[in-house]
């Protein structure tokens, strides 16, 4: 790798990488800090102050984590993350806008070895492709969902989503969503709450280091779930964006910190993980039809 410095060094003669370095007291310099080894060096087209590339490092840590990077499938939606594939060295497909959920049951159910994951937004996962996610968890397939709600269509213009706050301006809401128009937004964790096998459901905002560790441990239940055959799996990470919200990137953080986790609260809603905690057996118990 020739010289190792961090991306804020101002040495011409060193190479920077994407990762820190710092001296470890003998002189020599050491890398502290680094991307995970499943991601590619891909400068991303994500807006500033956008929380994308963050779910993306925690996706890649994931990966590098469990050991999974030979066996991944990921699968892309149509939206902001639509070029995701570029920013991973595993196997991704591009799924038709909606349709995530029913190409990872595909590829899950033709090659059962294989992890698999989809990343959607919410345009994607809970408005064209509601259906599919739906049936996926109903069904509960062995997929992992990384859902990423930032209440709006970003990448087409700003458009009110399916998550979109009540009173939330977008273009087409100008006057911001009303209530006996578009009705209130949809909590996708709470809806699929009730379908018992649904194996882990959670979700977190990233606005903070703190939310982001708590965003690791969530995803490995989630992980988990799939390597364990317990079914159907989804994360959701509360995401800002500033562009389409008209704010800076700080103060879309705070306004997901003060607003948007009113509506959708975070925190944990399903774990038939985790071993204290009610099984799937248990939950479908007494839904199953008796001669």
């Amino acid at each position: 790798m020739g010289d190792i410095c961090g991306p804020t060094c101002g040495e011409t003669a060193c190479t920077p990488v994407a990762g820190a370095a710092s001296n470890n007291g003998n002189g020599e310099r050491e890398v502290v800090f680094d991307r995970p080894e499943c991601m590619t060096d891909k400068v991303m087209h994500y807006c500033p102050g956008c929380t994308h590339g963050i779910i993306h490092r925690l996706v890649g840590e994931m990966i590098d984590e469990f050991g999974l990077f030979e066996r991944t499938v990921g699968v892309c939606p149509v939206g902001c993350s639509v070029f995701a594939f570029e920013y991973f060295h595993f196997d991704m497909i591009e799924a038709s806008h909606g349709r995530a959920a029913a190409v990872a049951t595909a590829v899950k159910r033709a090659d059962p070895n294989r992890f698999v994951f989809t990343y959607q937004g919410d345009g994607d996962l809970a408005a064209i492709g509601l259906a599919e996610s739906v049936h996926a968890a109903a069904r509960g397939e062995n997929i992992c969902v990384f859902f990423v709600n930032n209440g709006i269509y970003g990448m087409t213009g700003g458009q009110m989503a399916p998550t979109s706050l009540v009173g939330q301006k977008t273009t087409t809401s100008p006057r911001g969503r009303e209530l006996g128009i578009a009705g209130p937004p949809i909590g996708v964790c709470e809806m699929l709450s009730s379908l018992p096998a649904v194996a882990y459901l959670a979700r977190v905002p990233i606005t903070s280091p703190k939310n982001i560790h708590t965003a690791r441990k969530y995803m490995r239940a989630a992980i988990r779930a799939q390597l364990e055959h317990k079914g159907f799996a989804l994360v959701e990470f509360l995401s800002t964006c500033p562009v389409q919200w008209g704010m800076s990137p700080v103060k879309a953080m705070e306004y997901i910190d003060k607003t948007v986790v009113q509506t959708f609260k975070p925190g944990v809603f399903i774990d038939r993980v985790t071993p204290s905690k009610e099984p799937i057996a248990q939950a479908i118990e007494g839904m199953v039809a008796t001669p």
